[in-house]
């Protein structure tokens, strides 16, 4: 059983009372310049004060560095986070300090014995979303119920691949005895299995912040005996055979060492090759293994290799039985990065079964 002690949360910094601080009016290339030196900056005054110094940031980012290919975009936002993570906000009583700052209720679940401390100025604004998420929920269009995801937990902003498992399930022809949801996540995955007359889902996750957000959220409902959760890498302490595995995995290769959520994002060099071994065990022998996927990696020169069909080359392990793919929904028009290659990318599905 996971506990609020065991999850991945932000971490207080010291207050330090001798920390130069900054407030809409300040010299903004002065402070600029002293986060470039490592220097922290506080947050005082205004909440909409922090807004507007990494506002500042990213105009003085654009003018240093590229930011058009997949590739610099995510040197960009590595360099914008090396300065943005040195902005800091004070937390009392489980508040933030400055004016007109949100009210976050994850502040008194997080840390309710630790009346002063400071936080990054992105993790507050990662915690302050976080929450609105989690209160608000999330409307899904294979769920009837809006989700309501927890802090930390990686959960679907786009949902083309949920579409494409949710008509795999319609058509779905085996026994729905046993399911094994490898990632779960926010658990939408697991929830359309349930509804559609799965008897029991075996879910793991590595992340313990997904798992304690669904023991939370099932707490002893009927859901809680139709979903059994394990935070455990790949498949945990789920041993037996089945006769459906689901392994929604990272899209994108390790550029560099990861972190907290990042996991759900990008997949190391092991991870494939260590599931497809352990998935074969686990799989009954007439049994299906459903991965879902994107062309993304490729599209975006990350690599030119697809795990999935290397498997199917050269792991001697599985074969394809069927293979469905979806456009995906060209980029919103108020985001600010440039998604170009959205027009060619495409989620997918395949469906193995042991050779």
């Amino acid at each position: 059983m996971i506990t609020i002690e065991d999850i991945n949360k932000p971490k207080p910094i010291k207050v330090d009372d001798q920390l130069k601080t900054f407030e809409k009016g300040d010299n903004v290339g002065a402070t600029i310049e002293s986060l470039r030196q490592g220097e922290f900056i506080l947050i005082k005054t205004f909440y909409s004060d922090g807004i507007s110094l990494l506002a500042d940031v990213h105009k003085h980012l654009k003018l240093k560095l590229p930011n058009d290919s997949f590739k610099e975009q995510q040197a960009y936002r590595a360099a914008y986070q090396e300065l943005s993570n040195l902005v800091v906000v004070e937390i009392v009583d489980q508040k933030l300090s400055p004016k007109k700052s949100p009210n976050i209720g994850w502040l008194n679940k997080f840390y309710p014995d630790n009346d002063h401390f400071l936080l990054t100025f992105p993790q507050v604004q990662g915690l302050n979303s976080a929450w609105q998420w989690h209160e608000k929920g999330i409307a899904l269009p294979v769920l009837r119920n809006k989700l309501q995801p927890y802090y930390g937990a990686y959960f679907p902003t786009r949902f083309e691949h949920l579409i494409l498992f949710d008509n795999f399930l319609k058509h779905y022809k085996g026994p729905k005895k046993t399911a094994i949801d490898v990632g779960v996540g926010c658990g939408v995955l697991s929830l359309q299995m349930v509804n559609s007359q799965f008897q029991k889902v075996f879910a793991t996750d590595i992340n313990p912040n997904a798992i304690f957000g669904l023991q939370e959220s099932m707490g002893t409902t009927k859901l809680s005996r139709k979903i059994e959760l394990d935070c455990a890498h790949l498949f945990g302490k789920f041993t037996k055979q089945t006769e459906l595995i689901v392994f929604n995995p990272p899209w994108l290769p390790e550029t560099r060492e990861l972190e907290g959520i990042d996991e759900a994002i990008y997949y190391n060099n092991n991870l494939f090759d260590d599931f497809f071994m352990e998935a074969q065990k686990r799989l009954l022998p007439e049994g299906q293994l459903v991965i879902i996927f994107s062309n993304l990696a490729k599209i975006t020169n990350v690599t030119t290799e697809h795990p999935v069909e290397k498997e199917l080359v050269n792991g001697k392990r599985f074969q394809l039985e069927r293979y469905f793919k979806k456009q995906v929904k060209a980029a919103s028009n108020k985001t600010k990065r440039d998604q170009h290659w959205r027009d060619v990318e495409e989620v997918e599905l395949w469906v193995l079964k042991h050779i």
